[in-house]
């Protein structure tokens, strides 16, 4: 499959670049001007394009999208806005648009209902529109939701669903795993899936 990732340049999203690249796929790397695009996979298709400013025809030419990006912990609110929600969905409109027939969605735990006591409750709630504007959208769609994040490459041995410790932790490489079953396995179709790394 041709796949445009969003966020490829990131911690996840390069470890999906990889993992996409050994399952035989031909990713694209949706890039700013900015970034930095050294730990992309030499065979790896660039495409420049801003979540905060997207163009039309992003995602023409390609099969499926994931969107592994993310704003950041650094940043304000208005920038989770224009990221992980606006930026979000208006790559769903384009992956509509496109006629794209899969879209992967990298959430969080908590995205489903929003605690609005909690610390990141704005990320969450950002989070959680973008979803909900992923599932009206007429895409096929799955949307993966895993605990707090670490940078280890993980094991390939991951809980999902009710399984999970929400306390618990998931490894990025974990994470790129599953955004890739995610994307090859109609078992994913439709489905919004809790995980942790075991």
């Amino acid at each position: 499959m041709k796949v445009l990732v969003a966020g490829a340049t990131g911690k996840t999203g390069s470890r999906l670049m990889e993992t996409l690249v050994a399952r035989g796929h031909d990713p694209i790397a949706l890039v700013r001007e900015s970034s930095d695009t050294s730990k992309l996979p030499a065979q790896a298709e660039q495409r420049l394009g801003d979540l905060a400013d997207l163009q039309d025809g992003v995602c023409e030419g390609c099969d499926a999208v994931v969107f592994a990006a993310g704003s950041g912990g650094d940043t304000g609110a208005d920038m989770t806005d224009k990221i992980d929600r606006d930026g979000a969905m208006r790559l769903v409109d384009l992956a509509a648009d496109a006629g794209v027939r899969r879209f992967v969605m990298l959430s969080s735990v908590g995205a489903g209902d929003p605690d609005p006591e909690s610390d990141l409750a704005h990320y969450l709630q950002a989070k959680h529109d973008a979803d909900e504007h992923l599932k009206k959208s007429g895409l096929d769609y799955a949307i993966l939701r895993p605990v707090a994040l670490t940078d280890d490459d993980g094991t390939g041995d991951m809980l999902f669903g009710d399984d999970v410790d929400v306390t618990a932790k998931a490894a990025r490489g974990d994470v790129a795993t599953a955004l890739a079953d995610a994307l090859e396995s109609d078992a994913w179709t439709g489905k919004v899936k809790l995980m942790q790394s075991a």
